[in-house]
């Protein structure tokens, strides 16, 4: 079945709240709200995550509900000294008191807990604001500061809707956006880290979906500078059908080459070596070096969620939707493999 590409406003459920219209776009053209969702609310995943990264620093910030647990973690990976420090907090069964927007172009979203404050605020234009007030850490540090990301003129994401073959409820409605100019500064315990205009990169991942049963989802992304442009990726899949729109794209300066089906060659025994990425249709090859691994592992009742993040750098060549080729060296990003189950 070839993919779909919409391209005029669609609703993703239907007037019984079961998922259709079922494809991929070039922007934030279908149209959600979770309360018409027929799935039970315990069902539904509403996150928002960023990752940011300079030449020495990358820090992932998210929000997440899942219905059954909560969740908002910021991570700090040092790239050059491969150290890295996270602290999250959860909620137990907030089962969408987060109140996350429904459009990924529109509303903010704000976490709160006693001093401790998270916000990620859409201004109108496109930029965006992350705004992080964390003052214990963890190792009698705090973590204070603002980021402002902006957009190329006319920036494209690639925006997925997913269904899974054996559950008629289930959905991935998603987008990547991973081409952000970022500027700003983190105090992090004693030091600062500071992101420069083109010096400096961020991914947005959003995410609403009702999920099935149980998942493995494989995602990558990364971002950077290479002769005189921005160039960005995102790659995945999972057990959700698509066959009708793939995660896989390629951006130049923040214009979308859209591919179709991308594979992981993941060296299971060891997963610091490096990986290989191809393309059914032969239009991508792609290498990728990690240099350091984390595992984010949470659960309550009969949910339970594992993800492994690697992180290191991406080269390799692409062939553009124009049918020219270009080479890509030692673009900073990483790649995940997520499992859900409840």
């Amino acid at each position: 079945m070839p993919q779909i590409e919409i391209c005029d406003p669609l609703p993703i459920l239907d007037d019984q709240g079961h998922p259709f219209n079922f494809g991929w776009s070039r922007g934030a053209k279908y149209l959600y709200d979770s309360s018409h969702i027929y799935a039970a609310r315990h069902r539904v995943t509403e996150s928002d995550r960023y990752i940011i990264h300079s030449p020495t620093h990358m820090v992932v910030f998210e929000i997440r509900d899942d219905g059954l647990l909560g969740y908002m973690g910021i991570s700090v990976v040092s790239l050059r000294d491969k150290k890295r420090s996270t602290h999250t907090f959860k909620t137990s069964i907030p089962l969408g008191s987060y109140e996350m927007p429904s459009s990924s172009m529109t509303g903010n979203v704000r976490w709160r807990k006693k001093k401790t404050h998270l916000d990620f605020i859409c201004m109108e234009g496109g930029a965006r604001i992350i705004k992080a007030d964390i003052p214990s850490f963890g190792h009698n540090r705090s973590l204070r500061g603002a980021l402002v990301l902006s957009e190329f003129k006319d920036s494209e994401s690639l925006v997925t809707h997913q269904p899974w073959r054996n559950d008629k409820n289930a959905f991935r409605y998603a987008r990547c956006s991973p081409w952000f100019i970022v500027e700003g500064v983190i105090q992090f315990g004693g030091s600062e880290i500071i992101f420069t205009k083109g010096n400096a990169w961020g991914i947005f991942d959003w995410n609403r979906s009702a999920r099935p049963k149980a998942d493995i989802r494989y995602w990558a992304a990364a971002c950077g500078q290479s002769c005189g442009s921005q160039l960005s990726l995102c790659v995945g899949y999972s057990w959700a059908d698509f066959s009708q729109g793939t995660e896989n794209g390629f951006f130049i300066d923040g214009k979308l080459h859209k591919l179709d089906q991308v594979t992981f060659h993941i060296p299971l025994s060891n997963w610091l070596s490096p990986w290989r990425f191809t393309s059914n249709d032969n239009r991508l090859e792609m290498t990728f070096i990690p240099h350091q691994e984390r595992i984010d592992r949470r659960s309550l009742f009969l949910f339970n969620s594992t993800r492994r993040q690697v992180f290191g750098v991406f080269s390799g060549r692409v062939q553009l939707d124009d049918g020219s080729v270009i080479e890509f060296h030692n673009l900073t990003g990483f790649a995940e493999r997520s499992k859900m189950r409840y």
